[in-house]
């Protein structure tokens, strides 16, 4: 192993950028770890460095950083805490590591793929928020007469301060009379009221009106606006004895009335029908919320001001300009001495005070780029990139001293020219005396740390181990570095040359089809049939007139039959353009019919989730689309979780597990014994283990110790009963075919014909190293991603389907991007059209087209400033991705 030759002789290496003066045992060093698949690791990392971890997906490179180094650093640090504050702190586990000596405390920052709540906004994940409300609290000028409100009653996320209209949300659901009456010129009794059930009750409801003396044969636009307002919006009940005189037999019966708001008001909330809770939506209309016109607060809230402005105005402003608004009370040279008795505390010491506080921290994300983000802007509308700078800067602005930064692909979702910023940050997080250990892909963020730690050679088994530890040139010697030939692809990267020459040549010679226009439409002047090999447009899918987010009036065109990546820099539009606006409006026109949750629409790979196959959302605005006879179909593959238990895993999401139980019910002892297939599943009882309800392991829970999972003491972790282990197919029981790597099942199945077809596809993605039993929980995003390409591309392909895939290189190793790459053009030669959302530039020059947006995040962006086939985006000279490009092309 590479790495003795430099922690046998600490002394020996020079680091750049250290100063001699470091002591020779600063070093981080691990024996023994044994986490996941690390294989006995032994490896020695230096302190007050930036630290870079590199190997493929799955090759340990985390398990080694976040599973044993930073989990024993947090198990070190729970030991200080008293016994009784551990049972209420959710504790990691214990690492399977021998020793680690030289470990200072530690932070983490990993990728959080979880939903965020839309109550989660740009304010509330840096903290600024509650600094905001401080300020107004004790430092606002309140209305005379008003008594001073605690910094809560400014939050819509606590009972003090949410608006009691809307809960705090900011959006109201109502129902208007346009809404509940379509067609103003039926009358009641030919069913002007669409709200109303039909059938009996809307008779009932008819009948009732009559009793009460209202005229149900009148149109209703005739009718008073006070009898209208009444059967609409009343919340009166009255009962009333009704004598029907459609029935033969006419009995009395007490009957009680509904207007059409409490009915469906009524309906949406008791209601255990989902297609009633559907129908009754229909008529709800959604906006602002009129109480606290959007903000989410109280009226009392609402009227304190600082520097004129209300806690809404400001959480609005973009932070350069909110900067601005706080910075002359920064500025106060005499500030006064606060008081409770003063209406006004804009110029005390409290105020100078929390605004300095509030602009150093401000600044802190404008020199990351953000200025252009408001506070109150919802973090399910931020891209990946924005989201994990806030997180930087939060811990940027910590001010931590001599503790371990322990970061995963802090360059995930962020363009090329966004990522030179984070090497700043980087650089200042080392320069104050604390430790960077960094897991990343990014090869320009690697060749930019002190020491390389390469993990590998391969994937899953087949990796584990510690190839090169040490200065980062050094790898340029590792022969068995997968690394290597992207690092150094000038010195000894056949194989990356190799690539970018390939994907160059597939894009064609230059032929002035890219376009500098800002309000172009995306399609160049070239289009297809250019010079080169490059693929022809099929034709084009057209949107006119675009407006969401930051895109405004946008007319954009998007060529079928290809391959598109949509580039630009972190914010400019490109996930609401791709993943939103066009996932939503193919979605919907392709199924016309389908309500929210009806006809999927929308295939994005994941169960039960078709949340953007319904009608247009009311924040997106789309004139004109046409294009859309040419696709028959739409398929997102995101980086999702396969699924949310342990009970999910490989074999259940493909569907390969199907065929596996199926050939064990059909053995001989399984039909002697009568076992069906579900007797091989692990998920319904009969022929799993009841002690550990077929997951294998069980949980073991200690009060004032980190919890731990063992293998369960019944069936020793193979999830099944002993009589249905004793049932075999080729001399393997299902247990041991779920701990199969797919690999190894390829070869043991590869007489099943629906088996193998799913194993050959997930081989051909790059995850042969994974187990056909591996929880879901234990895949990476990538893993998941390739897993959900795997699934589609193993289906016959008809051609004329829409892939749309965000960011699908985010977790991945530069080997596996060309598989990934591989795959995706299979599929659209296939007749298909793929679309990436893509920062990775080897990707964007490997596209048949690229269209770029900018120029710049938020406000400033939002347009297609350059389309064409890459070398011709390259030339762009407005476009900020075109250097990036032009250097990859060579």
């Amino acid at each position: 192993m590479h790495s003795d030759q430099h922690a046998s002789n600490l002394s020996a290496p020079a680091i750049p950028g250290l100063d001699n003066s470091h002591p020779t045992d600063g070093f981080v060093r691990v024996r023994g770890a044994r986490e996941n698949n690390l294989r006995n690791v032994d490896v020695d990392v230096p302190r007050d460095a930036i630290v870079a971890f590199t190997g493929v997906s799955g090759s340990g490179k985390s398990s080694l950083a976040f599973g044993t180094i930073y989990a024993e650093a947090q198990r070190r640090y729970f030991e200080s805490v008293a016994p009784y504050a551990r049972r209420l702190i959710q504790q990691g586990h214990n690492p399977k590591v021998e020793m680690i000596t030289g470990l200072p405390p530690a932070v983490a920052l990993q990728q959080r793929r979880g939903t965020p709540s839309s109550r989660s906004t740009v304010g509330t994940v840096t903290t600024l928020s509650n600094s905001l409300r401080m300020l107004f609290s004790r430092a606002g000028s309140y209305p005379d007469g008003a008594s001073q409100l605690d910094s809560d009653a400014f939050s819509p996320n606590t009972a003090a301060g949410a608006c009691p209209e809307c809960h705090g949300l900011g959006i109201a659901h109502t129902v208007t009379e346009s809404s509940l009456v379509p067609d103003r010129s039926l009358s009641i009794r030919d069913g002007a009221i669409a709200a109303w059930p039909g059938a009996w009750q809307g008779k009932n409801l008819r009948d009732i009106l009559t009793h009460l003396g209202h005229d149900v044969d009148t149109p209703w636009r005739k009718l008073p606006k006070k009898d209208r307002d009444w059967i609409l919006f009343t919340e009166e009940q009255p009962v009333v004895e009704v004598t029907p005189q459609r029935d033969r037999v006419a009995k009395p019966y007490k009957g009680r009335f509904w207007s059409a708001k409490s009915y469906v008001l009524h309906t949406l909330a008791d209601s255990k029908s989902t297609t009633m809770r559907e129908k009754v939506l229909r008529f709800m209309e959604t906006g602002p919320c009129p109480v606290c016109g959007g903000s989410g607060l109280t009226p009392a809230a609402l009227a304190v001001t600082f520097a004129g402005r209300t806690i809404a105005e400001l959480n609005a402003v973009p932070m350069s300009e909110l900067a601005e608004i706080i910075r002359p009370t920064t500025e106060l040279a005499s500030a006064g001495t606060a008081s409770r008795k003063q209406s006004s505390g804009e110029g005390n010491e409290v105020a100078v005070a929390i605004t300095r506080d509030l602009l150093q921290r401000v600044t802190v994300l404008l020199d990351l780029g953000l200025g252009y983000l408001a506070l109150g802007r919802s973090t399910p509308t931020l891209s990946p990139g924005e989201m994990q700078r806030l997180r930087i800067a939060t811990q940027l602005r910590s001010g931590l001293f001599g503790v371990i930064y322990v970061l995963d692909e802090p360059s995930a979702g962020l363009h090329p020219a966004d990522a030179e910023p984070l090497l700043a940050v980087l650089d200042q997080l080392k320069s104050s005396g604390n430790s960077v250990f960094v897991v990343e892909h990014n090869m320009d963020i690697v060749r930019h740390a002190d020491w390389l730690v390469d993990v590998g050679p391969r994937a899953g088994e087949g990796g584990g181990e510690v190839l090169y530890s040490g200065p980062v040139a050094g790898l340029a010697g590792v022969d068995a570095s997968v690394t290597r030939p992207f690092l150094f692809p000038d010195a000894s990267g056949a194989a990356a040359a190799a690539a970018v020459s390939s994907t160059a040549d597939r894009s064609g010679k230059a032929d002035g089809s890219g376009t500098d226009d800002d309000g172009g439409n995306g399609r160049g002047a070239g289009g297809p049939g250019a010079a080169g090999a490059r693929r022809e447009a099929a034709g084009w899918l057209e949107l006119r007139d675009i407006s969401r987010h930051n895109l405004r009036e946008l007319d954009a065109d998007f060529p079928l039959g290809v391959l598109t990546a949509v580039t630009g820099v972190s914010g400019s539009g490109k996930s609401t353009l791709v993943s939103q606006v066009l996932a939503e409006v193919v979605g919907a026109r392709l199924h016309p019919d389908a309500d929210g949750a009806g006809a999927k629409a929308t295939e994005d790979l994941e169960t039960a989730d078709a949340g953007s196959a319904g009608p247009l959302n009311g924040s997106v605005s789309v004139g004109p689309v046409s294009g859309l006879d040419q696709l028959d179909r739409l398929v997102k593959v995101d980086q999702k979780p396969i699924g949310r238990t342990p009970r999910s895993n490989l074999a259940t999401y493909t569907g390969l597990f199907d065929a596996v139980r199926k050939e064990f019910a059909a053995t001989d002892e399984a039909r002697a014994r009568g076992f069906g297939a579900g007797r091989f599943s692990f998920n319904v009882a009969g022929g799993r283990c009841e002690i550990c309800q077929g997951e294998g392991f069980v949980a073991v829970e200690l009060l004032f110790l980190p919890g731990s999972y063992g293998p369960c003491p019944e069936c020793h972790g193979s999830r099944y009963n002993p009589e249905t282990l004793e049932v075999t197919y080729r001399g393997k029981n299902v247990a041991e075919v779920l701990g199969m790597t797919v690999n190894a099942a390829a070869e043991f199945l590869d007489a099943v014909p629906a088996a193998a077809r799913s194993l050959q596809t997930l081989r051909e993605v790059g995850l042969g190293y994974l187990r056909l039993g591996q929880p879901a929980t234990e895949l990476s995003g990538g893993e998941a991603q390739r897993i959900k390409l795997a699934t589609e591309l193993q289906r016959a392909q008809r051609g004329h389907s829409l892939y749309l895939l965000d960011e699908p290189t985010t977790g991945l190793h530069p080997a596996d991007v060309e598989l990934l790459m591989a795959q995706l053009h299979r599929l659209v030669d296939a007749g298909n059209t793929v679309i990436v959302v893509e920062h990775e530039m080897d990707v964007v020059a490997a596209a048949d087209w690229v269209i770029d947006l900018g120029p710049a995040g938020g406000d400033a962006g939002g347009k297609i400033i350059a389309v064409g086939t890459p070398a011709a985006v390259a030339r762009s000279k407005k476009s900020r991705t075109a250097p990036y490009l032009a250097a990859v092309l060579g």
